[in-house]
């Protein structure tokens, strides 16, 4: 099982703490956003990782290397323009190979087993193109994303309930194959032509999560993790 996550973002309503340093090695809880991530991937046993980056990305290539001292082999997709989440995985699937693989967004905490990946790529459906950990909407998105019909992810009707994406997914490769490479591409726009076709499944999670998208958001994660670790 390979995974990616996606780290290439400017992070513009972190600044100025971005100014000087790229948003996924930001700390909280002693450590940069980051490592809780490739750390939770080793421990479940998903030790393939690709990393994409533009923003000051040399900085995480120096810090991490080649993830040998985390338990991990790393690659890096080095983007000189952010190509969004579609595009940089389009650039990234020479390295994530023909199976489904995980992608997690950089800068969000969630405490979604991810052992629950390898579950879902053992049940893969004939003509699946992704799975979709959906959560509750937080306060900042309350209208949120998707609905859930069953194990389905749909576009929602007008009353429906809606839940938000949380940032991590397990995706095939096929829906990200007529992308050019290099080509600056959204996520949203395939995931909801997949979705008309039938092709999306997904599951709530109700557990711990975050999108640590301000610096308010960032000081929250950490006092969080500073006093689970007092605990």
């Amino acid at each position: 099982m390979k995974a990616m996550i996606l780290a290439a973002g400017r992070g513009e309503r972190m600044r100025p703490l971005t100014d000087h340093c790229p948003k996924p090695l930001l700390p909280a809880g002693g450590k940069p956003l980051l490592q809780w991530h490739i750390e939770a991937l080793a421990a479940v046993g998903i030790t393939s990782i690709v990393i994409n980056h533009a923003h000051l990305g040399h900085q995480i290539e120096s810090y991490f290397e080649d993830g040998s001292a985390f338990g991990v082999q790393l690659s890096y997709s080095a983007e000189a323009t952010a190509l969004e989440t579609a595009g940089g995985i389009r650039k990234a699937l020479h390295v994530l190979g023909d199976a489904p693989f995980l992608v997690i967004n950089g800068d969000v905490a969630c405490d979604w087993p991810l052992a629950r990946t390898l579950e879902i790529a053992g049940k893969w459906q004939q003509g699946q193109l992704a799975h979709l950990v959906m959560v509750p909407n937080p306060p900042h998105h309350l209208a949120g994303d998707f609905a859930l019909l069953g194990s389905a992810v749909k576009q929602p009707e007008p009353g429906e309930t809606t839940f938000t994406f949380s940032g991590i997914g397990v995706y095939h490769p096929s829906l990200f194959s007529k992308l050019k490479v290099d080509e600056v591409a959204k996520l949203a726009p395939l995931l909801r032509q997949a979705m008309a076709a039938g092709k999306v499944q997904g599951e709530l999670f109700s557990g711990f999560w975050m999108d640590i998208g301000t610096p308010e958001r960032l000081e929250e994660l950490n006092q969080r993790l500073n006093s689970a670790r007092k605990h």
